[in-house]
């Protein structure tokens, strides 16, 4: 299957602006939970938006949502179907509804003409990524994934250092993270649950990872994954009732809570991944670049959420002395959230732009996410195969 790198495919955007003098962009948000507020923050923040809509699968969900923002007049329904085939002018959604519902709600959004950001994971499996990538071509309209991380400019400084050749040629990447008790159960069971969640700590916090290092490098294409997951924490009550909540989690636990995964990409790169809700240690390792010229680490944080937790350090040889250049923290006054909301409206306006966060990036780290899945219950390393789009 042939992907573009780039940030833009012709065939999939259309060139028309949208007209938006005088208006504001309608926005629609399909699923009101913690995320969402996320979300309708960053809407608030931009001028030249409003929030038209809204859709919750739990009835009074969305309605006590929009009060709690203060928002009023804004119409609620029962479903994303519903939502979508009321709203004939919206003019784009925000899908932040549970994994499992990732796919099914970008595909209805994309089939009738609105443009979509999704929040990450991308989706459960690459068959479903596949899916909605097919309905993204067809309707020649937006869809961008949530990875705000890749617009901090920390996380652009590392795709700098590689693109400058300052590394050489990387043939070897070790990247992860983890929490050491770091379940996400405060707002009860979704994230948990395989009906709802599909995937755990790898579509969690695994994605971003796998981000800003496949962004790094110019996201080769994986060829083979030799994959592990676990869930001993999940499943034991005493990761529950430690933290004092519910013992009976532990039962509902269906997901992973761990991963591991040897990659093998094109450009014969080695990736080395690990990633983690819970452990008994506080970091699985900082991420490290290996190029044939140059060495990059970049420190890891305790509660891994796809930021650096201090100085890179570049390391390198220099006339015959080992030399370590040390790069300061980056800071940004801007809110990631709102930079992502506001990349993604822009792009609405001019589809030229293209989406900030691509699928025909991420269809790449959604196949490891898989393959490590598949992987696993095989017991064996398997090839990528990705469906033609």
């Amino acid at each position: 299957m042939a992907i573009s790198k780039t940030n833009l495919d012709p065939n999939q955007v259309s060139e028309k602006k949208v007209e938006t003098s005088g208006r504001k962009l309608k926005i629609g948000i399909i699923g009101t939970g913690w995320i969402a507020d996320a979300h309708m923050e960053s809407y608030l923040n931009m001028p030249d938006v409003e929030v038209v809509a809204g859709a919750d699968l739990v009835p009074g969900k969305a309605e006590a949502f929009f009060k709690k923002h203060g928002l009023e007049n804004v119409r609620c329904y029962n479903s994303d179907v519903e939502m979508i085939e009321n709203e004939k002018d919206l003019d784009g959604v925000s899908i932040c509804t549970y994994n499992c519902q990732h796919a099914p709600c970008a595909i209805h959004a994309l089939e009738a003409g609105i443009n979509v950001m999704l929040e990450k994971p991308f989706t459960v499996t690459v068959e479903e990524a596949v899916e909605v990538m097919r309905a993204e071509k067809k309707s020649g309209k937006i869809l961008t994934i949530g990875f705000q991380p890749r617009l901090d400019p920390n996380m652009q400084m590392i795709k700098k250092i590689v693109e400058s050749g300052e590394l050489g040629k990387v043939y070897y990447i070790q990247t992860g993270g983890g929490r050491r008790r770091g379940i996400p159960t405060p707002f009860g069971t979704t994230f948990i649950e395989k009906d709802t969640a599909g995937i755990g700590a790898l579509g969690d916090i695994g994605c971003y990872s796998l981000d800003m290092v496949l962004n790094a490098v110019g996201y080769p294409k994986p060829l083979t994954v030799s994959g592990y997951k676990s869930a001993f924490f999940g499943t034991n009550e005493k990761t529950y009732t430690e933290s004092g909540r519910p013992a009976e989690y532990a039962k509902l636990f269906g997901v992973d809570d761990f991963a591991a995964a040897f990659v093998r990409l094109e450009g014969d790169i080695i990736l080395d991944f690990r990633i983690a809700w819970a452990m008994n240690i506080n970091t699985p390792g900082d991420t490290i670049i290996l190029g044939t010229e140059g060495g990059l680490r970049i420190p890891s944080t305790d509660c891994w959420n796809g930021s650096v937790g201090g100085e890179m350090t570049i390391y390198k040889n220099v006339a015959g002395l080992e030399t370590e250049t040390k790069l300061p923290i980056l800071r940004d006054s801007k809110d990631l959230f709102d930079k992502k909301i506001r990349s993604f409206l822009d792009s609405i306006i001019d589809p030229s732009k293209g989406p900030t966060v691509p699928s025909s990036q991420i269809i790449y780290n959604q196949a490891i996410i898989d393959g490590i899945a598949k992987s696993h219950e095989l017991g064996r390393e398997i090839e990528v195969v990705i469906p033609e789009i």
